[in-house]
C-alpha cells in the first residue's frame, strides 16, 4: 500500500528510466533554478533528490523568462554507461540534450538540438541505433493545437539528430489537440508510442500506438485514452492526469508515472502538477490496463510494486542553514548572475537587490515547494546596513503575476497580494529589530502573523482568498513555492536580511480529499 502522490508539490512531467536496481526521475522546473530535479529511489514509492541537471548558470539562461517558460517536460534515458536528459528551455534555445556518467552530475553543458517543437524523448533501440522522437506543430495547422509526432535519427556521438524526420502519429482522437510528451518503448515485438493529448489542465489525456516497425504505420489502441481522469469531472480530488512515462521493474512489473493535480476543497490547484504512480497489467492483446478493474489514478494504492521498500528521510521541517552548502530543493526565480545569498552557519544572508517578485528577472529569493493542502511557514530575519525602501520576508509565489508577499523594514510590516499584476496591501507600523512571521494555510485561507518574540503572532490579516494562487485562475504551470526574499524595490542598496530559520510543516492529517 502506498499514497499518492509520490512526488508532492510542482512536481511536472515525470520521466524515469531504470540502472540495475535503481531507478531515476526528472521532472519540470520552467523558471526556477537550478533547473530539472534529480530523483533516486530502489521502490518507485520513496524518492530521495540526489541532485539538479542544470545547476550551473552557463547551463541555464532563464533571464527575462515568464514564469510558464523556461523548462519544459524532460525525458531521461540510459544507455551503456551514459545517462541521457533532453528537454525544451522555452524562453531560449530550443531543443537540447544534456549527458553524464553520474546522475548525481556534473552534466554536460546543453547541446542544442536542430529540430522544431517541444517535449522530445530519446529511444536506444536493441540494434544500436538511436531515435529522437519529437513533436511539432503541423504544416497545415488547421486548429490551435494541431500537432504530430515524428521520429528522426539521433547520432550519440555528435549529439545531433541526422536525416529526415518521419511523421508517425498525430494522436488518437479526431482533431486532436496538443499531441504531445512522446515516449517509444520496445516490447511484445511491437515499437510502443505514448503520448499525451488534450491539453495539461482537465482534459488531459494518455494515448498509445503500435507498430511492428519503428516508422510504422501505427495502430492505436482501440481503447485510448489508457488513462485519463476527464470523465469523472473537475471537482475529482485527482485531475488532469496525464504526461506519463513507463518503468519496467527488475521483477518484471510495470508501472506508470504520470502528472496529476489534487483538488483543494471545491477546486483549485495550489500545489500545482504533481507526480503519481500506478500498476501496469497487459491484456491479453498486449494493451496496458491502469490499475486493472478500476482504470484511475488511486489516492491510497492498495498494491505497491513488488520491490523491498527503501524508505527516504522526509525534508526537514526547521532548517537552521547549519551547512556549507545549500541542499538540492532549494529553488530560486530564474538565473542568477551575481551572489545573492551567504550561508553563515547557522543562518542565511539574502542581499537585497533591486528587483523583486513582480521582475522577470532574478531577485533575491530562496524557496521550496509547496506540498501539502495546510501548512504552516515560520521565519526569523532582522535587516542591516537599512537606509531606505528595503524590506524582507517571505513570498508564496504562483507566478510574477500571482503572488503573496509579507514583509518588513523601515517601520512597517505589509502583506501585498498580487492578482493579475493588480496589488491590494495592507500595512502596519512595526518595529524594527528581528521580526518574526508566520503564514497558516487551511485550503484556501491563507492567514497572515508577525511579532516581536518566538510564537508571538500579531494578526495582519486572516482569511484572505488562496484560490488566485491557483493554476486554474493564475493560468500557470507550477505549483506554489514558499520562500524567503529581500528587496530594495529598484533602488540600488547596501542591504541584507539575516535570517534565522525557515520552518515549513504540513499537516494531511486534516486535508479533506
Amino acid at each position: 500500500m502506498f499514497k499518492n502522490p509520490v512526488l508532492p508539490g510542482f512536481n511536472p512531467d515525470p520521466s524515469i528510466c531504470r540502472v540495475g536496481d535503481e531507478y531515476y526521475l526528472v521532472t519540470s522546473t520552467f523558471a526556477y533554478f537550478p533547473g530539472l530535479p534529480i530523483y533516486k529511489s530502489r521502490d518507485l514509492v520513496s524518492w530521495e533528490q540526489i541532485g539538479n541537471v542544470l545547476d550551473r548558470p552557463e547551463q541555464l539562461d532563464l533571464d527575462g523568462a515568464k514564469s510558464t517558460d523556461g523548462l519544459y517536460a524532460p525525458s531521461i534515458r540510459y544507455n551503456n554507461g551514459t545517462f541521457y536528459v533532453i528537454c525544451t528551455n522555452m524562453t531560449r534555445g530550443g531543443n537540447f540534450v544534456v549527458t553524464a556518467t553520474d546522475p548525481k552530475g556534473p552534466w554536460s553543458n546543453p547541446h542544442f538540438l536542430k529540430t522544431d517543437g517541444i517535449d522530445p524523448s530519446l529511444f536506444f533501440d536493441d540494434d544500436g541505433h538511436a531515435y529522437y522522437v519529437g513533436q511539432r506543430r503541423t504544416k497545415e495547422n488547421r486548429y490551435s493545437g494541431d500537432c504530430e509526432i515524428y521520429i528522426q535519427e539521433f547520432d550519440t556521438e555528435e549529439l545531433q539528430v541526422k536525416g529526415e524526420p518521419t511523421v508517425v502519429w498525430d494522436g488518437a482522437l479526431k482533431n486532436a489537440v496538443w499531441a504531445e510528451g512522446p515516449r517509444l518503448y520496445k516490447m511484445f515485438g511491437y515499437y510502443y508510442l505514448m503520448i499525451a493529448e488534450g491539453g495539461t489542465r482537465c482534459y488531459h489525456s494518455e494515448t498509445m500506438a503500435r507498430s511492428r516497425s519503428l516508422l510504422g504505420p501505427y495502430m492505436p489502441c482501440m481503447r485510448n485514452p489508457i488513462l485519463t481522469h476527464r470523465h469523472l469531472g473537475n471537482d475529482y480530488p485527482i485531475t488532469s492526469v496525464g504526461h506519463a512515462d513507463l518503468v519496467e521493474t527488475q521483477n518484471g512489473e510495470w508501472w506508470i508515472f504520470a502528472l496529476g493535480c489534487r483538488n483543494i476543497g471545491k477546486g483549485g490547484i495550489n500545489l500545482g502538477r504533481e507526480t503519481f504512480l500506478a500498476k501496469i497489467d497487459w491484456d491479453k492483446d498486449n494493451w496496458p490496463l491502469v490499475n486493472k478493474g478500476v482504470g484511475v489514478i488511486r489516492e491510497l494504492s492498495p498494491i505497491s510494486p513488488n520491490l523491498e521498500p527503501s524508505p527516504v528521510a522526509n525534508l526537514p521541517e526547521l532548517d537552521k542553514f547549519e551547512y556549507d552548502k545549500l541542499p538540492f530543493y532549494w529553488l530560486t526565480a530564474r538565473t542568477p548572475r551575481d551572489e545573492f545569498y551567504k550561508l553563515t552557519n547557522p543562518g542565511l544572508r539574502l542581499y537585497a537587490k533591486k528587483t523583486y517578485a513582480a521582475d522577470t528577472q532574478h531577485f533575491s529569493f530562496l524557496a521550496r515547494r509547496m506540498q501539502h493542502k495546510n501548512f504552516t511557514v515560520k521565519t526569523a530575519f532582522m535587516l542591516q546596513n537599512i537606509s531606505a525602501n528595503e524590506k524582507a520576508g517571505l513570498v508564496l509565489m504562483q507566478k510574477n503575476t500571482h503572488y503573496f508577499e509579507i514583509a518588513a523594514g523601515n517601520g512597517e510590516i505589509s502583506l501585498t497580494m498580487v492578482d493579475n499584476r493588480n496589488p491590494t496591501t495592507v500595512k502596519r507600523e512595526c518595529k524594527d529589530g528581528k521580526i518574526y512571521l508566520t503564514v497558516e494555510v487551511r485550503e484556501h485561507s491563507y492567514n497572515f502573523y508577525y511579532g516581536y518574540e518566538e510564537n508571538e503572532k500579531i494578526v495582519l490579516a486572516e482569511d484572505v482568498d488562496g484560490a488566485v494562487l491557483g493554476t486554474e485562475y493564475a493560468v500557470g504551470y507550477t505549483g506554489l513555492v514558499l520562500g524567503m526574499f529581500a528587496s530594495s524595490y529598484g533602488e540600488e542598496s547596501k542591504a541584507y536580511a539575516d535570517f534565522e530559520y525557515f520552518y515549513y510543516s504540513g499537516n494531511d492529517k486534516t486535508d479533506k480529499n
